[in-house]
């Protein structure tokens, strides 16, 4: 029925060629899922064993969300980008909506003190993925139709944070610090991108810092998170407990690590070890050889985003290259953030790692990005990313070259 209406609207999974994929954007992103799936069944085995009665109880989970999250990337990828840029103010306001009815008591679900999560009887939304992706997709949309003021004015510079600073507001209510840097950073690149001046990005870099500086005084939590990631050993059973014992995972591993299913430190050792803390586990069993290979994937992605963003950008193609961008840049901030986190390089922050971490809609909203920009590729590629083109299946009766 689905694939009836669509039919009409050629995608990557139904062209004239038959499926029709960057083969090594979608290996790299797949490679990570079946690691992520990997890790998540070792670090839960013994936390879900004590609290379910079933080792497995975590790992079945887990299942469940990739394939919601293949079903969320399939569905994405049939959708044309012009859609995405003509519903942009509306997936704003959504993300909006969102934000707000996670405050709302009875709403929101409160874990450790925040109130991130919507509840739904076995499933959780975290409105803060949402909303980071429908920002970049607003935010693109509007460096498209106000690049020459963007890149002239001052208005235009900071027409942009007449939205994004009340919704940094909305996350820090939560509170969300991590969300907040993660999505501001992207948004910056995205200005930078879009042909802001040097000297009104680099005021915005100042201000980013004195406002981090302010909010991190505001809260004595944040502030006790920074003296403490700087010794954690002054307080190891204390506010420093988390990361000595990440820190104790990776120095056990060594060099090949002590072998998959073997680690320590995930038995009630090392809290959230199969969400926020998973890459100390992998270290552990994998070893420095294993974490920097997974580095590396994530390395891959992350660039292999950003070329999807130039190819759509050499193609004229800019709401889709602003968009590519963007949601490599969510990928890079997370990926630095939790594994700095990991390692003792940054304070303590509640983010998940993309399509590692244990967590919902941490890997359906990735998996989403993933058919994004499989999406944008494709149309990129086949030159059929203008809003006014009539899709059809005549359009791919000949083969072309990719490439790439």
């Amino acid at each position: 029925m689905i694939f009836g209406i669509l039919k009409p609207y050629p995608s990557p999974l139904i062209s004239g060629r038959g499926i029709d994929l960057d083969f090594a954007m979608l290996a790299g992103c797949l490679a990570l899922l079946g690691l992520g799936l990997v890790m998540i069944t070792s670090a839960s085995s013994e936390v879900a064993a004590v609290q379910s009665g079933n080792p497995l109880y975590h790992m079945f989970r887990h299942l469940v969300y990739v394939f919601l999250g293949l079903v969320a990337c399939g569905a994405t990828m049939m959708v044309p980008i012009a859609t995405w840029q003509r519903m942009g103010f509306l997936m704003l306001l959504g993300a909006f909506g969102l934000l707000v009815l996670v405050l709302v008591p009875g709403i929101g679900r409160e874990v450790n003190g925040s109130m991130r999560w919507i509840g739904f009887s076995f499933f959780n939304v975290q409105p803060s993925e949402i909303a980071k992706v429908f920002v970049v997709i607003y935010l693109a949309g509007y460096l498209v139709r106000r690049q020459t003021e963007v890149r002239e004015t001052w208005m235009g510079f900071f027409k942009p944070f007449i939205v994004l600073l009340p919704m940094a507001a909305l996350l820090l209510m939560e509170p969300d610090f991590g969300a907040t840097v993660v999505m501001m950073g992207a948004a910056a690149a995205m200005l930078f991108l879009g042909g802001v001046g040097l000297f009104r990005f680099s005021l915005m870099v100042v201000l980013a810092v004195v406002a981090v500086f302010v909010l991190v005084q505001a809260q004595p939590y944040r502030m006790a998170r920074l003296i403490t990631f700087t010794d954690p050993w002054s307080d190891q059973f204390g506010s420093g407990y988390q990361l000595t014992q990440a820190l104790i995972a990776f120095g056990r591993g060594e060099w090949l690590g002590v072998g998959l299913g073997n680690s320590v430190q995930k038995q009630f050792y090392l809290p959230e070890a199969h969400t926020d803390f998973v890459f100390s586990v992998l270290a552990e069993e994998l070893g420095v050889v294993g974490s920097l290979l997974t580095i590396a994937l994530f390395v891959f992605v992350t660039v292999r985003a950003l070329y999807i963003g130039l190819w759509a950008e050499k193609a004229k193609q800019f709401f889709a290259a602003y968009v590519a961008f963007g949601l490599a840049f969510l990928w890079i901030g997370q990926f630095l953030i939790n594994i700095g986190v990991n390692v003792g390089l940054l304070p303590t922050k509640g983010l998940t790692l993309p399509f590692l971490s244990y967590g919902g809609s941490s890997l359906v909203i990735c998996c989403a990005c993933v058919g994004l920009l499989l999406r944008i590729e494709w149309e990129s590629r086949t030159h059929l990313g203008s809003e006014e083109h009539e899709f059809s299946e005549s359009d791919f009766a000949e083969e072309t070259n990719h490439g790439r």
